[in-house]
C-alpha cells in the first residue's frame, strides 16, 4: 500500500486529500477543505492539512486537480493569486514528484475509479472496452475531453470543444443565438454560453427579455439582485441554481431548464459522434450534479441521439451520469499512483 496526496484545486476552496491505494483501490485516510483565498500559496495550506492528518505516512507523491490551464506542470490559477510549479512544490514539501494537471482531465482519470454506486446508468448501450472514453461536464463552462485505451492503460487528452460554435435546432434556439450575438455584441456563439451555469442565466434572460414567459416576482428579484451585482456576484445567491430549483413550480423556470437540458444533450450527442466513445460517455459537472434529476426524467437522452441516420450509432454508446462529486478528488489520487 502507498499513500498519495490529492488534491481540488479552486478559487474558492481546495479540498485535500490522503489517499491509501493499492490492490482494492484507493481509501480515504484524512480529508479536508479550506478556502482557498486565506493562503498566499499552496504551500502552507498542504503543510497545515499534512500536520493535522491523525498519525498518517507522509505521502512521496501528490497531484492536484486546477480549476484553470495547466503548461509545463505549472497554472497561474484565474481566479486567484497563485503561481504554482509542481517541481518548486514537490521541493518545499519534501516530496518525490508532483502533478499539477487541469481539474476536467482529473475528471477524466476519476471515471475510471468510479463505483457503480457512484453514476447513474441514462443509456446501457454496448460497451467496448477498447474503445474511447468521453468526458462533458457543465460548470462554470463546459469541459470535454476523452480517454484512450494504450495496451491496457488510459491516457487522458483534453479538448476544447465547449467552445466549438452552438448549433442551433430550432426556432426559439434559432432566436436565442441571435439574442446572445446582440446582447453581448459578439460575432459568434460558443455552446458553454448555452451549455452551463451561466447558460441557464442566459436562456432565462432570453425568455424574459423578448417576453415569451412572463417572469415571476420572487424568482425575479434573485436573478435581477445578480444583474445588478456586478462585481460582488460571489456574495449573491446562485440564480442557475434557484432557476433550477424552481423548474417544477415557476413556468419560466422551467421552460428554462427544457431548453437548457436539450441543448446539453445535443452537445453530448455531438462529441459523441466524434468520438463513438463505446467506451463510454460520462456525463459530470457542477450543474450536471445539481440537476441530476431534470436529466435523467428529461429530453437530454433523447436530445443526445437524434442525429438523423446517425441516431442508430449513438443508441450504442453507454451513457452515465457521474453523481459523486468527488470524481476529481478520485481522478487526481489515480494520476499520482501513475508517476510514482
Amino acid at each position: 500500500m502507498m499513500q498519495l496526496l490529492a488534491g481540488d484545486i479552486g478559487g474558492t476552496k481546495t479540498i485535500l486529500r490522503l489517499v491509501s491505494f493499492g490492490g482494492g483501490g484507493q481509501e480515504t485516510l484524512y480529508e479536508d477543505r479550506y478556502v482557498s483565498g486565506d493562503y498566499a500559496d499552496l504551500v502552507p495550506m498542504v503543510k497545515d492539512f499534512l500536520a493535522a492528518a491523525p498519525g498518517q505516512p507522509r505521502p512521496q507523491t501528490a497531484c492536484f486537480a486546477i480549476a484553470g490551464p495547466v503548461v509545463n506542470n505549472r497554472s497561474q490559477l484565474t481566479n486567484l493569486a497563485w503561481s504554482l510549479g509542481g517541481d518548486r512544490i514537490a521541493e518545499e514539501l519534501g516530496l518525490d514528484q508532483v502533478d499539477l494537471i487541469n481539474d476536467f482531465a482529473a475528471v477524466g482519470y476519476g471515471v475510471l475509479g468510479l463505483q457503480s454506486m457512484d453514476m447513474h446508468t441514462l443509456q446501457a448501450g454496448v460497451p467496448n472496452a477498447d474503445a474511447p472514453i468521453a468526458i462533458i461536464g457543465a460548470g462554470t463552462g463546459l469541459g470535454q475531453g476523452f480517454l484512450i485505451n494504450f495496451g491496457g492503460q488510459y491516457q487522458v487528452f483534453p479538448s476544447e470543444g465547449g467552445h466549438a460554435d452552438f448549433a442551433p435546432r430550432s426556432e426559439l434556439e434559432f432566436q436565442l443565438l441571435h439574442y446572445l450575438l446582440e446582447k453581448h455584441s459578439i460575432s459568434r456563439v460558443s455552446v458553454e454560453r448555452v451549455v452551463s451555469g451561466q447558460g441557464i442565466i442566459s436562456i432565462y434572460q432570453f425568455l424574459r427579455d423578448r417576453n415569451i414567459i412572463t417572469e415571476s416576482e420572487e424568482l425575479g428579484q434573485i436573478v435581477r439582485t445578480w444583474e445588478q451585482g456586478a462585481g460582488n456576484r460571489s456574495d449573491l445567491p446562485d440564480p442557475a441554481a434557484a432557476i433550477s430549483k424552481a423548474a417544477n413550480t415557476d413556468r419560466l423556470a422551467g421552460r428554462t431548464m427544457e431548453i437548457f437540458i436539450d441543448a446539453y444533450g445535443a452537445a453530448a450527442g455531438n462529441l459523441a459522434l466524434k468520438l463513438l466513445p463505446y467506451g463510454g460517455l460520462y456525463v459530470a459537472g457542477g450543474v450536471t450534479a445539481k440537476n441530476m434529476a431534470l436529466i435523467r426524467d428529461g429530453s437530454f437522452l433523447s436530445a443526445f441521439s437524434h442525429k438523423g441516420r446517425m441516431s442508430p450509432l449513438l443508441d450504442k454508446v453507454p451513457v452515465h451520469l457521474v453523481t459523486n462529486q468527488s470524481v476529481g478528488l478520485i481522478g487526481a489520487a489515480l494520476r499520482a499512483s501513475q508517476i510514482v
